[in-house]
């Protein structure tokens, strides 16, 4: 489970409404084809909250946009959670439609509860929110994805190739053409990464079942009075302020943790170490931790932690280090860039 909170993008090139992040999550339903669907997925996705469906783009933008009293132009009027499950945690859904935004509606329920804050004199709670959620089931390929990146190098020569077939075909050079039509070809099959017997390339959908949940969330409580932000840069504490104690702040911790936790309760998901929150923080701060652990685990589940990893591309170490002198940074650093994704999508970029 991958959790990522971003502030809306501001600035001069940005505008002040939440109509372009709207406009873009509504990508998915500019003419998808219902039947290139896997089972379970609807074709149109609409959007919808705590208590309501069918939403339209509009009257999200619309309820957004009014909900910014005594907002300075430089805070951001909303947050963007991304929810996106593992493949083993999509595998564990009947429908992933339906059960994804059963989870949404849960979910933020543990959002909520994640703010050390009162409002008029109690907790915060799911009524206090506003926000609007909408699954998808489709992901490309980006610049930054590791495959991309791996394969960069045979592209690169494959574009260079194209050049030179184009100057011979335009005079400007002469070659082989039919050679480096071939040459071309070998190249395209010998990138390590393919999906069909096609090289990935930036922009080609993702395989599998790609199902994740966006949702946009007011910073404004619901009543346009209070401001709750995630990206508070307090960790919930209590605080003296002209002589009385005031809350503040946001858990992300408990919010991450108890995502987890939500998910496995409500689909009876048995949660291997390598996906917890709490091992990628332990990752982090003491690898030699995070190996005694996950050697301690019996086997079959150890089998599946390491399949886990190898998945999200953390280098395997041959041994466990018997002293902190034996685990040399080098090796720490690889392990560290492997999995620095998920350590990403476990924080607040703000």
């Amino acid at each position: 489970m991958y959790i990522t909170i971003t502030p809306q993008k501001l600035g001069g090139t940005y505008s002040q409404s939440s109509a372009d992040f709207v406009g873009y999550l509504e990508k998915e339903n500019q003419g998808p084809e219902e039947e290139h669907l896997p089972a379970g997925q609807a074709g149109m996705e609409q959007f919808f909250n705590q208590y309501g469906d069918e939403i339209s783009a509009e009257e999200v933008v619309k309820e957004i946009d009014g909900n910014t009293a005594k907002l300075e132009k430089t805070e951001p009027r909303f947050y963007s959670i991304t929810v996106s499950p593992s493949k083993y945690e999509l595998n564990r859904l009947q429908n992933s439609s339906e059960d994804l935004k059963k989870y949404t509606r849960e979910l933020m329920k543990d959002y909520v509860a994640s703010f050390n804050r009162e409002i008029n004199g109690r907790p915060v709670n799911i009524d206090d929110i506003k926000y609007y959620a909408k699954i998808e089931h489709q992901r490309t390929f980006k610049g930054t994805d590791r495959e991309i990146n791996e394969n960069q190098p045979y592209a690169t020569k494959i574009l260079q190739l194209k050049s030179e077939i184009r100057n011979v075909q335009d005079g400007r050079t002469e070659g082989n053409i039919s050679k480096m039509n071939k040459e071309i070809a070998k190249l395209e099959k010998q990138a390590p990464h393919q999906v069909d017997g096609n090289r990935i390339v930036q922009g080609m959908p993702k395989p599998g079942n790609q199902s994740h949940i966006h949702i946009v969330v007011s910073r404004k409580d619901a009543s346009n009075s209070f401001s709750l932000s995630p990206g508070s840069k307090y960790k919930a504490s209590d605080v003296q302020l002209n002589g009385k104690t005031v809350k503040r702040g946001f858990d992300r911790d408990k919010f991450f943790e108890k995502a987890e936790k939500t998910f496995d309760k409500t689909f009876g998901y048995q949660r291997n170490f390598a996906e917890t929150y709490n091992a990628r923080k332990e990752f982090v701060k003491n690898p030699k931790a995070y190996y005694a652990s996950l050697m301690k685990l019996p086997t079959n589940q150890k089998a599946l932690a390491f399949k886990i990893m190898g998945k999200a591309g953390i280098p395997m170490m041959p041994t466990i280090p018997v002293t902190q002198a034996q685990l040399a940074m080098k090796v720490v650093n690889r392990l560290r860039r492997g999995v620095e994704v998920a350590i990403k999508s476990s924080s607040i970029g703000i």
